[in-house]
């Protein structure tokens, strides 16, 4: 029968092995802690963005808010709009739709011309919000009645509160004319959809939930 003994360590050996186990402990709290905030960042949110008019134009009367909720970083972005001052019908002919888009810079320092493109992180064509290829920031049009107001709610699945590709800190951008959502067999129509002149903007803010 062999004989049972104990081995001894040298100090140093001792050492290396605790400072392994504490090596390994601190990773495994770095862990818990990445993946707490995970976890904690996947909590609803909630953002605004208050729309200011174009700086010219026959459109500098559009003023409104949107706001944007999403429950949890796996379900949909959802959107209330509450905007006012396009021009009526009266004025404005047959001329209801208006392009609705996240472009790329929250800046509005120079008015809405210093937001940048559509936001499209993936480099993608543009298209309709509905469409398997288009942008993060293609929501399509949003259609005035006939007295200049939007109200409406809506909801995406690709835009997001969260993630890599969040929107918060982007631009809203609404447009006089009709987003042609890639379909205008141009080359700005997979760019831009033709949608004109920028007629309001926002930068949208993370606000407080509940």
């Amino acid at each position: 029968m062999k004989k049972a003994h104990l081995t001894l360590l040298e100090p140093e050996r001792a050492d290396d092995i605790q400072d392994n186990k504490s090596s390994a402990t601190n990773m495994m709290q770095l862990l818990m802690i990445l993946l707490g905030a995970t976890f904690c960042v996947c909590e609803e949110l909630r953002a605004i963005c208050v729309i200011q008019p174009a700086t010219v134009g026959p459109d500098a009367t559009v003023k409104g808010v949107i706001t944007f909720y999403q429950s949890s970083c796996e379900d949909d972005l959802m959107m209330s709009v509450n905007l006012e001052g396009f021009q009526p019908l009266s004025d404005n002919g047959t001329n209801t739709k208006h392009g609705f888009h996240i472009h790329e810079f929250g800046d509005i320092s120079n008015g809405c011309g210093s937001t940048g493109g559509h936001y499209n992180p993936l480099g993608v064509n543009h298209g309709a919000p509905g469409d398997a290829i288009r942008h993060v920031g293609d929501f399509g049009n949003l259609e005035q009645t006939a007295n200049g107001r939007i109200l409406v709610n809506l909801h995406d699945t690709v835009a997001s509160l969260f993630g890599r590709h969040s929107i918060i800190g982007r631009a809203v951008v609404l447009h006089r004319t009709a987003d042609d959502l890639g379909q205008g067999g141009n080359a700005a129509s997979l760019v831009n959809g033709n949608a004109g002149p920028r007629v309001g903007c926002c930068v949208i803010g993370r606000a407080k939930v509940g």
